[in-house]
Order: structure tokens, then C-alpha cells, then sequence
């Protein structure tokens, strides 16, 4: 006889309050012991909602009206206390943020099972294997507000991890970590994935590494309903298109090679599926091809500056930033050109975010000189700071103040005095060019991640700044906004406005970025035009900073992903032809 699922879903229906539609819509399946579940969907498709719902977070601690039911272990959600749900599911929040409580990292991670008191010993045994999982145990005497962004969501993760429940929901584990990050926690959750005694259900728009694990894929459309439901890789294969015209992502070899196959390339036969990695996809490319595209040509580039770009906007000179007695950005000298997109790339803790806060103003720097469009933010009005430059925090929340979508976008130009009329006007185009416009009236917390991160962009971009400045803009965003992101960002260029970017996404960097900063350890360790950085390989590429592009992966071979390999690009292989691939694409190991 077949065991009992770990988890039940049946029929349920979720309304937030004050939404006028359903965030998820006759929803049913079960999930086993042994299982690996990834769910994916587009922004707003209602992943984020169901994921609590399963853990009875939706109807405990988040009012929402619920048709159907849920159940844990046999545990109605519903009617079951949370804290006796606790000991069957755990939930990792989208925002690790929002689940830190407590002064220390051993804290945070003992927090949970001292709450289900737990013996002290079992405590402490539990949580120290969590911490050293996550790579966070030397560092379990701090403040967690000291951690990066990425650190904070390993210590999330550890605490899920420490409690041991059978069923372990994560909502986009890996959103703010570097690839070397990112391995971390999926190398952690394989160790526990297949378990007879554990389920995990994992939201993620990362698939390379997800898919390693993930045994079933549930698909939700833009309505919230199931759209497909069966095995990862087939379901992935066999629906390939339908997915990507929800607007949902694909393993980036899916991607890669639908662009080479635009551009032209062969990738396998023309009926053959898409690879799902980057092995499948040199498996199909031809190498004869590759070697062919591969240009020598020490003139080769897919960006170059332009005129406009010659004169420094932002200039940072001996700028020097310390927390309590650390020193998180030292000896900083910076120029970013006028009309540029910059991206700020490096390794979780290096200082990336707190460098680009400095440069908007975010924090005052002790010692240091910065002109930003010819003021100083350090001692600029905060009206006179943003109608010159505006800022995009990592956490879209940390930056909402008002009580309705409507309001939130509104809010900057009712600073500025602008006429009602005109106000009604650029919120109601900014919320149509964002996909916003139905949210209007809606609380902006109630919003899904991908649509805080896309109010977070426009609240930016409505007093119309020269200067635009974003941490992690891609951030939770589904195939479809983050081509509509990355399409506006080149929109804004061509107008003038200046972009910096904070980012682990190297293929944004390569297609999108002029200009490339790399961090480490509080320092500016190169900078340059991205072109010739990545032709004349000034940047090396670890693989705990960055990840090489599957392209230029089936391009140049195994060596592409060594520890020592240069930063290679693909930048005009997304809708080019061959020769602009050979332009792109520098010399290397496999050529």
C-alpha cells in the first residue's frame, strides 16, 4: 500500500484581502516523501502565496480569504496551531529579512527549536550542523545584520534546516547569492533531497542548479492555476515553449541555445528538445562552428563608448566606508561616465551594495570625496539628492511608504509639487509599463516579489532622475519583466540616463553592461569598458564570484568553467547572426 503523502492540496483557492481576483486558483496535488518539487510560474503567478499556505502562514498570520484545504502530515492547516505545524513544515521566506530575529547568527538558528523547546543540548548540536552546512558557523557570534545578503539567507536556510521537519518550503533560496553561494545551498539540500522522510518544495527562477535536484515540476500560469504537473526534465522538454510564453524561465542552456538557434547555429537536430545543461548543450553544438566564430581579432567588440560616455557623472576619490569598527569599503576610486550602464559584480560580502548606497547617498561616507551629477550626496537635501539620482534597494520593502500601489509611485512627485493632472498621467503610465496597473489600489506589501521589484524600479524612475542606481534589479523577476527591465534600461541610455547596477547575472553584464566594476573584499579590483575586459581577460573568473554564460561554455570548451578562467562573453549572440557571435566572443582555451 502506497505511504500517505507528507503534504495534501485540494481544491484551494487563495483571494488576499482587498485583491479583487484570486492569487492562486483550484490548486491540487499531493507531494511525497523523497520528493524534490520545483514551482515555477511567472510573477504574480501566486507561487509565493501557495508557498504560504503551505506551511498554514495563509490563514494563521496572513489574512486571506480559503476555498479547499491544505494538509501536513495529516495536520489541517487550517485548524492546526502554527506552532504545531512548525515541527512538520519550515518555511525560507523570499526576503530572509523577514524571518531574522534575534542578535546572533547561533541565536537565529537555535531560535525555532528553543521556541519547541527542544533540550538545550539537541539545540545547540542541531544548530551548530545547520550553521557549518551553510558555511556560517565561524561567523555565529555576530550581529546577522552584519551578514551580506546572501549570508542572510544561508542563516534562513540553516534555521529551516535545524528544525529537521519533514516537509522544507523555499521561496527563492537563492536569489541574492553568488554562484558559489548558490552551490552551497543546493549541494546542501541534495544532501537531504530523496530523503524517505523529507519533501522539499523549492520556488526558484534558477533552474541550472535546481534542476540537479528537483524530481517533479508544478507549473502555475499568469492566473494562478496548475498548467502542467509531472517529471522535472520532461515537463521542461516536452512544454519548452508553452513555459517560456507564460512568461516563466527555462534552464539557461534552454535559453542559450534557442538564441544560437535564431542566430542560425544548428543546436542538434531542428526537431530535437532543448538541452536542459550546459553539458547537453555542447553535446549538440558543433564545435567545427565554434572554432570558426571565434575571432582573434584584438579590435573585437559588442560594446563601445560613445562620446557622450567620455565625461565622469559619478566620481568616488579615497572614498572610505566602515561599520561599527569594520572597514566594508576602502580606498575607492571610481569614475562612471555619463550615460553608461555600469555593473557592480563580485562575491556575496565584498561590499558591492554598500559601495553603490555610498555613491546614492544611502550612507554618508566617514572619509572619501563623491560628486554625483555635480552635488555631494553626502551633504545634499534628500529632494535635491533625488531629483538627480534615484536609488533601488536589494529588499523593495525597505523602500515602501505609502498604503496602495497608486500612492507609492505618486508619492515622489507630490514632493516635487507636481500638478494632479500631470500626476495621474505618469502613474498611470508608469503602472502600465510595469504590468502594475490592476495592483493600483492594492497595498504594496501585498504585492508578489517580482511585482515589489518592478514598483521598487518605477518608484525610481517617475521624478525622471539622469542618474539611475539598482541592487539587484533582476532580482525575482520572471523571464518576461526581466526582458522588459532589461529593455527598458536601454531605453533609458539611449536617453541619457546614467545606470549602475549591482548584479550576479553575468549574462546581463556581458549583453547590457558598458562598463564593469569588480569588488572583493571592500576594494575595486578592476574596472574598464565590459569589452575589454572581457577580450583582453583582465578579470579572472573564480567560480565563487561569477558564472560563465552556457554560450560561450559550449564555446570554449571545459576550460571556460576552470577556476582560472577569463570572464568570456555572449552578448550579441541574444538575437545576432554569426558574425556578430565572432565579434563577441574572444579568444580562449578552446579555440
Amino acid at each position: 500500500m502506497p505511504a500517505a503523502p507528507l503534504l495534501r492540496v485540494r481544491d484551494l483557492t487563495i483571494t488576499h484581502c482587498g485583491a479583487s481576483d484570486p492569487a492562486v486558483r483550484d490548486v491540487s496535488f499531493d507531494v511525497h516523501a523523497g520528493e524534490v518539487v520545483l514551482l515555477l510560474g511567472p510573477s504574480g503567478s501566486g507561487k509565493s502565496t501557495l508557498a504560504l499556505a503551505l506551511s498554514g502562514l495563509i490563514p494563521h498570520s496572513l489574512d486571506a480569504a480559503v476555498s479547499g484545504s491544505v494538509t501536513v502530515r495529516g495536520h489541517d492547516v487550517a485548524t492546526t496551531p502554527i506552532a504545531t505545524l512548525s515541527s512538520s513544515a519550515s518555511t525560507v521566506f523570499q526576503d530572509p529579512d523577514a524571518q531574522i530575529v534575534t542578535g546572533s547568527v547561533l541565536d537565529d538558528a537555535a531560535f525555532a527549536l528553543e521556541n519547541l523547546r527542544f533540550p538545550v543540548a539537541e539545540v545547540l548540536a542541531r544548530a551548530e550542523a545547520a550553521l557549518r552546512r551553510m558555511g556560517l558557523w565561524e561567523r555565529r557570534a555576530e550581529n546577522p545584520d552584519r551578514l551580506s545578503g546572501g549570508g542572510k539567507q544561508r542563516l534562513a536556510i540553516a534555521s529551516a534546516l535545524a528544525t529537521g521537519s519533514p516537509v522544507l518550503i523555499l521561496d527563492e533560496p537563492t536569489a541574492n547569492l553568488d554562484p558559489q553561494g548558490t552551490a552551497d545551498v543546493h549541494a546542501a539540500l541534495a544532501d537531504i533531497a530523496g530523503s524517505e522522510e523529507r519533501a522539499l518544495i523549492v520556488v526558484e527562477h534558477d533552474l541550472d542548479a535546481a534542476l540537479e535536484i528537483a524530481t517533479r515540476a508544478i507549473v502555475l500560469d499568469g492566473s494562478g492555476r496548475i498548467a502542467f504537473d509531472g517529471p522535472a526534465r520532461r515537463i521542461l522538454r516536452e512544454h519548452a515553449e508553452e513555459i517560456l510564453a507564460l512568461g516563466a524561465w527555462l534552464p539557461s542552456a534552454a535559453l542559450a541555445a534557442r538564441r544560437l538557434r535564431a542566430a542560425g547555429i544548428p543546436i542538434g537536430a531542428p526537431d530535437a528538445p532543448l538541452p536542459l545543461t550546459a553539458d547537453e548543450l555542447r553535446s549538440a553544438f558543433p564545435r567545427f562552428e565554434a572554432r570558426k566564430m571565434l575571432d582573434p581579432s584584438p579590435g573585437s567588440s559588442h560594446v563601445r563608448a560613445s562620446k557622450a560616455e567620455a565625461e565622469p557623472v559619478i566620481r568616488a576619490r579615497g572614498l572610505e566606508v566602515r561599520r561599527g569598527r569594520k572597514v566594508v569599503l576602502r580606498d575607492v576610486d571610481l569614475d562612471v561616465e555619463a550615460a553608461s550602464v555600469t555593473a557592480i559584480i563580485g562575491p556575496n560580502g565584498a561590499g558591492k551594495t554598500t559601495l553603490v548606497q555610498a555613491l546614492a547617498g544611502v550612507v554618508i561616507p566617514p572619509r572619501g570625496r563623491i560628486s554625483v551629477d555635480g552635488i555631494d550626496p553626502a551633504t545634499a537635501s534628500p529632494r535635491m539628492l533625488a531629483a538627480h539620482i534615484g536609488f533601488v534597494f536589494q529588499n523593495p520593502e525597505h523602500q515602501f511608504i505609502a498604503h496602495t500601489v497608486f500612492e507609492e509611485l505618486a508619492h515622489g512627485l507630490r514632493l516635487r509639487r507636481t500638478p494632479p493632472t500631470e500626476i495621474d498621467e505618469r502613474v498611470g503610465a508608469m503602472l502600465e509599463r510595469f504590468g502594475l496597473t490592476g495592483k493600483a489600489d492594492v497595498h504594496p506589501f501585498l504585492l508578489s516579489g517580482g511585482e515589489k521589484r518592478r514598483l521598487s524600479v518605477g518608484t525610481a524612475l517617475i521624478t525622471r532622475p539622469r542618474i539611475l542606481v539598482l541592487d539587484e534589479p533582476t532580482f525575482g523577476q520572471d523571464r518576461a519583466r526581466t526582458q522588459e527591465l532589461l529593455a527598458l534600461f536601454r531605453e533609458l541610455r539611449a536617453e541619457g540616463t546614467t545606470i549602475v547596477l549591482v548584479t550576479h547575472d553575468m549574462d546581463l553584464v556581458i549583453q547590457h553592461a558598458t562598463r564593469t566594476v569588480l569588488v572583493e573584499d571592500g576594494r575595486i579590483v578592476a574596472a574598464g569598458a565590459t569589452s575589454a575586459l572581457v577580450r583582453d581577460a583582465l578579470i579572472p573568473l573564480p567560480a565563487a564570484y561569477l558564472a560563465v554564460p552556457p554560450e560561450l561554455r559550449a564555446l570554449l570548451g571545459d576550460d571556460a568553467v576552470a577556476g582560472s578562467a577569463p570572464i568570456v562573453g555572449s552578448g550579441a549572440i541574444a538575437g545576432a547572426g554569426p558574425e556578430a557571435i565572432a565579434r563577441s566572443a574572444p579568444t580562449g582555451p578552446g579555440s
